[in-house]
């Protein structure tokens, strides 16, 4: 395959992308207001709560099996990867750039998760429909492409609530954004405010009636001596019953377990999957209900640029900082580390599923969808409390 027909083969889907983002930043500006603040935020429900995790069941039911699982086993550990070296450059660029403390949780993000998830099932299939496409049969490699794809939109939406959903709480408490209008006295009362809301926010994983900071190490309670272990071990015990599994057990997360196991286990997938299955419906609804999710994510994410152009508060080094990792370091982090993989004997000598492995390091930086239910779930929070929260805009 020459240069050229390389080069077109790989433009094509990222074309595909800036189209349909274009589309949802026509649809959001003031003249058009098709996907204005209130109507993102309606789609962005339907989305979380419907249409990903419709997609997700559905994909993984039809695409993943027990073995293929069992083979495809080091994909989770190489989405894990990216979004540990991502954060790790992410801190090294907050130092570099020393942005703001409300700007820490959305670099890291970025860094770290970017659009991991939706952006393959565009990608993927795309490359494979190509005629020059150097992956060979077009029907082979659409259905490989599409398991690859199913399993790595899983596993982030799984990484996405746990790992990102820990990294921006943590960050809340930095989530400030003061304007040009702000005095210097509303900029103190929404620090306190915010620092108020997050200590009842985390002061809630613990019951009122004993902290882990009540807790002496190697001292005594009533004459007993606590050693350090069992104060570990009780306050991870404590986390632990209170800890938020509603968020962290989001709808894509329940939905990718579900669908793990339809597809793992062979009688339920009988069942469900195949045209002489008794209970077909069910899958083919799920089907129907997760076409949408992909269109409606891209426009999403085309809408919400919108807020950058206008101005995003955001500076210039760490839009740059954020481009250079995305874009540069972590491309080339990612060939290092599935070439290495691939000596070591853990990847298969399958071209595409190499493919699917690098380009999870090469998702652009857009935040994904359910990052803006991570900021609704904390403000949702804090307003269920009666507190005041100021959470910058994503």
């Amino acid at each position: 395959m020459g240069f050229v027909d390389l080069l077109v083969v790989a433009v094509i889907p990222v074309i595909q992308v800036l189209l349909a983002t274009a589309v949802g930043l026509f649809l959001a500006v003031d003249s058009v207001n098709l996907l204005g603040p209130q109507a993102r935020h309606s789609l962005n429900n339907l989305v979380y709560f419907v249409f990903c995790p419709a997609l997700v069941i559905s994909s993984l039911a039809e695409t993943i099996t027990f073995e293929s699982l069992v083979s495809l086993w080091f994909m989770p550990v190489n989405i894990l990867v990216t979004f540990i070296i991502g954060s790790a450059l992410a801190w090294f660029l907050i130092q570099i750039t020393r942005s703001p403390p409300h700007l820490h949780g959305l670099v890291i993000g970025c860094c770290s998760a970017g659009n991991v998830g939706n952006l393959l099932l565009i990608v993927v299939p795309a490359v494979c429909q190509e005629a020059n496409s150097p992956f060979g049969d077009s029907s082979a490699c659409s259905a490989s492409g599409e398991a690859y794809a199913s399993l790595s939109l899983a596993v982030g939406a799984i990484y996405i609530w746990s790992y990102v959903y820990i990294i921006m709480r943590v960050c809340a408490n930095k989530s400030i954004a003061p304007t040009e209008g702000d005095s210097t006295a509303n900029i103190d009362v929404l620090k306190e405010s915010s620092k108020t809301c997050l200590e009842s926010f985390e002061e809630s994983l613990l019951p009122s009636s004993m902290h882990c900071a009540e807790m002496p190490v190697g001292g005594s309670v009533k004459g007993m001596q606590v050693p350090v272990i069992q104060k570990i071990l009780h306050c991870i015990s404590m986390i632990a019953e209170k800890i938020e599994f509603k968020m962290i057990f989001a709808p894509s997360t329940v939905a990718a377990i579900l669908g793990f196991t339809i597809g793992s286990v062979s009688q339920i997938r009988k069942a469900l999957i195949g045209d002489s299955a008794p209970l077909r419906a069910l899958n083919s609804s799920a089907s129907l209900l997760g076409e949408p999710a992909t269109p409606c994510m891209t426009l999403i994410i085309g809408a919400n640029l919108l807020n950058g152009l206008k101005r995003s508060g955001v500076g210039l080094p760490v839009i740059v900082g954020v481009i250079l990792v995305r874009y540069l370091f972590m491309p080339l982090l990612g060939i290092g580390v599935v070439k290495a993989a691939c000596s070591l004997g853990m990847v298969g000598s399958d071209p595409l599923y190499q493919f699917v492995l690098m380009i999870q390091y090469a998702v652009p930086p857009g935040m994904s969808v359910g990052i803006k239910q991570i900021q609704n779930a904390f403000l949702f929070k804090c307003k269920r409390m009666k507190q005041q929260c100021a959470v910058s805009e994503f």
